[in-house]
Parts: structure tokens; C-alpha cells; sequence
């Protein structure tokens, strides 16, 4: 074939470098895995098999196994079969090995017993990172996300759902009964067979019976109130959809500058609303940062979490959720009532003095009732209140809340900064 590129013969000897090394770059990324994982004291970071045994058939070092995990990681193979297969085909991960392949078993062996570990390494990642100065500006994003979990919805049980499962068993039954008694009147050969057909049924409805029951009493000795059959860490997660998710909550902090992940938990919570304070402190510990500002969306909204990120030396930047009854209707909010601190007191829209009148606990919480004297005779109190008076309540802790509402003013990009940093790591790890 003339005037093209032709490759070379298939059959001739020399078809690779001598060396496997000359085939991998100098700034190729699989030598930082291999440097990293190089550095590394496997055994107090809790990997076993860090010492042979002394009779049995060899083992695979852990660093071997690790290095494997950290090329799928970074590459986006996660099944531990597809991971075999590239070690026989993939230069890169024959090279990283030195041209050892695992079987996926264990692989899928080592990824299961060494979760801890696995952590403890990526803490040494984030040492490493501060190590290079890539934490200087000490600001985090915050965000949480649900992971699908390998459990049916059929397999993951509640209160609710089991009753239901059983009311529909008990439900079944009964109509199969009632459809024997009417097979009985049909001719001898027809009815036999539906007979023989709806015995069977009913016998696999009882047994159906008894797991359930089984379940039953195992979901009474569970504490949340919620049993996974196949995943028992996994619960049922509300999500925009109708159907919900049955999976884990995956709460991260992420460096706003250069987007490194530098703190991750696993919870099963659903909710982020008491995530903040958690999340603010592993970020803080993880960097060595003596003061931290924190960013995170409405959902982490929470009295108690921002004060709790206050008093650990945390900034934190909380977008306050938007929910007020009176506004939907179309009356004064509270933000219309200005407080002054010298006073102690209120300003309503109308001008009067909204005075303290009494403290009060909620939830475990302190809070302060304010109620002015001029409501009878205001002129705009329809635009305030259906009843008599209007009354405002105040946390003990409001301060803090308002000094943090403050913030977004002084820096308005915050909030981009937030959806830059934080939520494309998650896309990328879905993908």
C-alpha cells in the first residue's frame, strides 16, 4: 500500500523497547503513584500481610495491591475484573506492578479488608498535599451527595413497608382461598389442576410469611429502624424522585483552590443538615489550619452546627433556607423586624418597640419571645398578623447567626466558589 503509513510486521523479534521502563514517560502520572505508594509504612497505616508468612504459598505484597486500587481509582475502573484484565494489557499497569497480575478475587479481597487502611492512606495524600503547600488559602466547600447502594428496594425494609408486604401476603392468600372453594364447583379435571395450581401458590406465600416474620423480628432489635438484606450499612434515602434511594450519604470537604478532597465520611444519615460541624473539623485537623472558612449550601443550615463551627476557630458561609410562612402569604417576614442591641429590643415595621416578654426552651434550645403593646391599634397590622399580637422569637446564640448572614454581602462569590469546588468531584466520581 503506497502513500500511507504503514505499520510494522507482527513476526518480526523486536517489536518492544527491551526495557518496559523506556515505554512509560518521566512525567507519566503512574510514577507519582508509584513514588507515593513507595513512601509509604504500610504496616501502621493497618494493611496485613506487610510481614510473609513463613510457610504457605507467597502472598502479593500490599504495596502491589495498592498501587493496583490507586491506578482504578484515578482511572475510573472500579470493577476488580476489569482490573485484572488491564494488568494483561495495559502497559501502564504492567509497568506499575513490575508485571504482576492479580486475579479480580484478590483484588476484590484486598479493596474489602483494607477500607480503613485505604482511608489512612488517603490522610497521607492530604499530608502530602499540605507538605507542598497546595493548602495555603485555608478555605473549604462542603457538600454531600447519595450513592446508590448493590440493594434492591425489595430488599431493604421499614416498619411501613413490612406491614404493607405482609397485609398484601395475607391479602393474597384469602383470594386464593376463595378461588379453591370456586374451582370445587367446576368439573373434577379443571378443578384439580386450578386446585393443585393454587395449593402451590399458597405454600409460596407462607413461606414468604415466615421470612417476613423472621425480618420482623430483626428489624425490632434494630435501632434505626430500617433493615438492608443485601448491604446492611445502606439505608432508604429521600431524593427528588418519588421511589427514594436505597445507598449511602457521601459527605466531602474540598479544597476551593486546587479542588483536592481533603476530608470524606460515609454516613447513612440522609440529611445534611447536622453534617457541618463534623465535616469542618476533620477538614481543619486534616490541614493544620488554625482558622477555616467553610462553605456550604442551605441544606447544612443549622443553629447548632454553625455554633459549633464558631467556637472551633471555623467560619463557616451558610446559605439560610428561604422558608418563611408569613412571606409566602404575603405579611412581613422577620428579617422586617430590625433588632437593636444596645436596647435589647425590636423595631417592627410600623415604627413601635417589639419589647422581651419571656424565655422559653425548644428542642433543648433557648429562645427569647418579644411581643409589642402597640399591635391592637397599628394601622398595618393585617400586613403583620392574623391574630392579636405579633411575636417574634430570638436564639439565645442569633448573633452568630447574623453575623454569618453578613458575610455573603462582603463576598458575594462565595456561593459560585461553593459549585465550582465542590460538586464537579462528585460528577466526576459518578461518571
Amino acid at each position: 500500500m503506497k502513500r500511507f503509513i504503514e505499520g510494522e510486521d507482527r513476526k518480526q523479534v523486536t517489536l518492544l523497547p527491551e526495557c518496559l521502563d523506556d515505554l512509560i514517560d518521566d512525567d507519566n502520572p503512574v510514577r507519582i503513584i508509584d513514588a507515593f505508594v513507595e513512601d509509604l509504612e504500610l504496616g501502621p497505616l493497618g494493611f496485613d500481610g506487610v510481614m510473609p508468612s513463613a510457610t504457605g504459598r507467597p502472598s502479593y505484597h500490599p504495596a502491589v495491591l495498592l498501587r493496583i486500587y490507586i491506578y482504578g481509582y484515578l482511572n475510573r475502573i472500579q470493577s476488580s475484573r476489569r482490573l485484572e484484565r488491564e494488568c494483561q494489557r495495559n502497559i501502564e499497569l504492567i509497568w506499575l506492578p513490575g508485571r504482576l497480575a492479580p486475579d479480580f478475587k484478590t483484588i476484590a479481597d484486598f479493596r474489602r479488608d483494607s477500607g480503613q487502611a485505604i482511608r489512612n492512606v488517603c490522610r497521607q495524600f492530604v499530608v502530602l498535599c499540605r507538605r507542598l503547600d497546595l493548602f495555603a488559602q485555608a478555605s473549604v466547600a462542603i457538600d454531600g451527595s447519595k450513592f446508590k447502594a448493590v440493594n434492591a428496594h425489595n430488599c431493604n425494609f421499614t416498619r411501613g413497608k413490612l406491614d404493607r408486604r405482609i397485609q398484601q401476603i395475607d391479602e393474597c392468600i384469602e383470594r386464593y382461598m376463595t378461588a379453591m372453594e370456586t374451582a370445587d364447583r367446576q368439573p373434577s379435571d379443571v378443578a384439580e389442576a386450578r386446585t393443585t395450581r393454587f395449593k402451590e401458590k399458597i405454600k409460596t406465600l407462607k413461606t414468604q410469611m415466615e421470612k417476613l416474620k423472621e425480618i420482623d423480628h430483626q428489624l425490632g432489635q434494630t435501632p434505626a429502624g430500617q433493615i438492608s438484606l443485601t448491604d446492611p450499612d445502606a439505608r432508604a434515602l429521600a431524593t427528588s424522585t418519588s421511589r427514594g434511594l436505597v445507598g449511602h450519604d457521601v459527605q466531602t470537604a474540598v479544597d476551593t483552590t486546587h479542588h483536592l478532597i481533603v476530608a470524606h465520611e460515609v454516613t447513612n444519615v440522609g440529611t445534611d443538615r447536622r453534617q457541618l460541624a463534623n465535616m469542618a473539623r476533620q477538614a481543619k485537623d486534616a490541614m493544620e489550619a488554625s482558622g477555616l472558612q467553610v462553605i456550604a449550601d442551605r441544606g447544612y443550615f443549622n443553629g447548632d452546627e454553625i455554633l459549633a463551627c464558631e467556637q472551633a476557630g471555623i467560619t463557616p458561609f451558610v446559605s439560610k433556607p428561604m422558608t418563611s410562612g408569613a412571606k409566602a402569604v404575603g405579611r412581613f417576614d422577620k428579617e422586617d423586624f430590625v433588632f437593636d442591641h444596645a436596647s435589647g429590643e425590636y423595631r417592627c415595621p410600623a415604627g413601635s418597640r417589639v419589647i422581651w416578654r419571656f424565655a422559653t426552651i425548644e428542642r433543648g434550645l433557648l429562645h427569647n419571645r418579644y411581643r409589642s403593646s402597640d399591635c391592637p391599634r397599628c394601622a398595618i397590622r393585617d400586613k403583620c398578623t392574623p391574630g392579636k399580637y405579633r411575636r417574634v422569637s430570638r436564639w439565645e446564640h442569633e448573633d452568630t447567626l447574623e453575623a454569618m448572614q453578613k458575610r455573603p454581602d462582603l463576598q458575594p462569590g462565595v456561593m459560585r466558589t461553593r459549585r465550582q469546588s465542590v460538586e464537579h468531584p462528585f460528577g466526576t466520581l459518578k461518571h
